[in-house]
């Protein structure tokens, strides 16, 4: 597409005709031979299905049902074992960690998981994932002891090694060993549901894994007994926000993710024929600057960047209602042990004046300021147009580069094709999963000996109290260097038909447990 123009409708329209065509719709849903299936109004197209490979959330949200990790999050977002049989035995120096696997986990191919295929895969995800990237310089080795036991040994204590192989985005996602490969052509993991087709602007179909080996303990959060109680799952893409709307409004999916938060009225005047579903503390939306090169590769002009920046200003008009939204400049909400007020006197300044005089002091000479967006998540673009409107106030050569979601997954890997990217994050219970720029090497290529101090301080301390005032002064360095700038919290808005029961919200939405009526 044409960068600023709207999407076009053709991708969408086409995924709801194909849909029709193939007799998919709600009022359809048992069709083909009695099957049960859920249609899922995702987005945008998936750029990839490899979920090591990419901290998209779209990837994750559909191969998360094929693909599982070692351990998850529950609920109260507390650690919790998947394909591990329990939690692991950690030596006293925090360096050996012992992972008991569980016994008869059966493999999409039909054979049974072994140590061997945790060990090759993870392996493949320190190898190809910006996570495991980060975590494989932290390892000193990993192998195979037993055929149910792995054992992962650390150059240091890294207390965010577990929750780094739980998280789902990116996911240390544990697969078939003969199915690996770069790029990978075959989807063989152990989760309920099995890969079955992928028909590019149409649909990926997912369908019940009859040998699926479910945990014990009762379901919580994405932890314990996982089951597929609908037969097929297929996500589809629509890019056009506002046809995901009315896409659910004529009941053409049981699911429609990531809704403009002015829908809202509409949804809630239909008389229960949708259900408006509200994801409360879903994330944060964040900009990337692109610290390597271009005109936001000097710190001072980022700083410069950061005073002229009105945070609420630019939530407000992505989100509209103030229930979707808190403008605060903490990265961690007030009762979490990662919360901290350090560097917060830099949030939200929205002052023009202040920030063309530093950038004038910076040597900033009207480089353009390249500022990478897509239209797929409505709330990115309208919070570029207030970005752009608030950096052209304070002298700033604004220029907002509108590209389809997967070119701008693309793009930002190059560091000549721009100088700020808006996206945004899950929050998480762990600092160290979000976001990847906290890492190393991922898009932005941050990198300080303030940045290494700070963060060998937060993670090579294993007690849990004591990583709290820890975290406080990472974050003073991020409003210090500018590598992003967290632009607050948000909730968001999907709809789920009435017959798509027991859906319950999380920030990665799942599919197993939920039924139709």
């Amino acid at each position: 597409m044409t960068p600023g123009n709207p999407i076009p409708r053709r991708t969408a329209l086409a995924a709801l005709a194909a849909l029709g065509a193939a007799g998919t719709g709600i009022g359809a849903a048992h069709a083909q031979g009695g099957k049960s299936a859920l249609n899922l109004a995702m987005v945008a197209e998936p750029p990839t299905l490899d979920i090591m490979s990419t901290p998209a959330d779209l990837v994750c949200i559909i191969m998360q049902h094929v693909y599982e990790p070692l351990f998850t999050f529950d609920a109260k977002g507390a650690l919790v074992p998947m394909l591990a049989e329990s939690m692991p035995k950690i030596s006293a120096d925090g360096k050996l960690y012992s992972i008991a696997l569980r016994k008869g986990v059966m493999l999409h191919s039909g054979r049974e998981l072994d140590a061997d295929d945790v060990v090759a895969s993870l392996k493949r995800w320190m190898d190809v994932s910006p996570r495991g990237k980060s975590v494989a310089a932290q390892v000193a080795g990993l192998s195979a002891k037993g055929p149910l036991h792995v054992d992962i040994s650390m150059k240091n204590a890294y207390a965010p090694l577990l929750s780094q192989l739980a998280m789902a985005s990116g996911m240390a996602a544990i697969m078939a060993k003969e199915s690996l490969a770069q790029p990978l052509r075959e989807y063989v993991g152990t989760g309920p549901y099995k890969f079955v087709e992928r028909k590019p602007d149409q649909y990926v179909l997912l369908a019940r894994f009859a040998g699926y080996s479910a945990r014990k303990e009762a379901a919580s959060g994405y932890g314990g007994k996982r089951a597929a109680l609908v037969e097929e799952l297929r996500f589809v893409p629509v890019p056009n926000a506002n046809t995901r709307v009315e896409g659910a409004l004529a009941g053409q999916f049981h699911y429609a993710d990531l809704l403009p938060i002015e829908a809202l009225a509409r949804l809630e005047k239909t008389n229960g024929k949708v259900v408006p579903i509200m994801t409360p503390s879903f994330g944060f939306p964040y900009l990337v600057f692109n610290t390597k090169e271009g005109s936001m590769a000097q710190k001072a002009v980022r700083k410069a960047v950061q005073t002229a920046l009105g945070e609420g200003e630019m939530l407000a008009a992505g989100f509209g209602d103030t229930r979707f939204f808190t403008v605060e400049g903490n990265h961690f909400p007030k009762g979490s042990p990662f919360y901290s007020a350090a560097g917060t006197e830099n949030y939200n300044q929205r002052d023009a004046k202040k920030a063309k005089g530093l950038a004038a002091q910076a040597g900033y000479k009207d480089e353009p300021v390249r500022i990478l967006t897509s239209r797929q998540y409505d709330f990115h673009y309208n919070m570029a147009l207030v970005m752009a409107e608030q950096l052209k106030r304070a002298g700033f050569k604004a220029e907002l580069n509108v590209v389809e979601w997967a070119t701008l997954l693309q793009r930002r890997t190059d560091p000549k094709l721009w100088d700020i990217y808006i996206t945004h994050s899950g929050q998480f219970p762990e600092p160290m999963l979000s976001p990847p720029q906290l890492g190393d090497g991922a898009p932005g290529w941050w990198s300080s000996p303030a940045k290494q101090e700070a963060l060998a301080a937060l993670n090579q301390e294993p007690n849990p109290a004591k990583r709290g005032p820890l975290w406080g002064k990472v974050q003073q360095v991020v409003y210090d260097e500018v590598p992003y700038i967290n632009v607050g919290k948000f909730a968001s808005l999907s709809a789920r038909a009435p017959s798509l029961q027991n859906y319950t919200p999380y920030t990665y939405p799942f599919f197993w447990n939920v039924s139709l009526k």
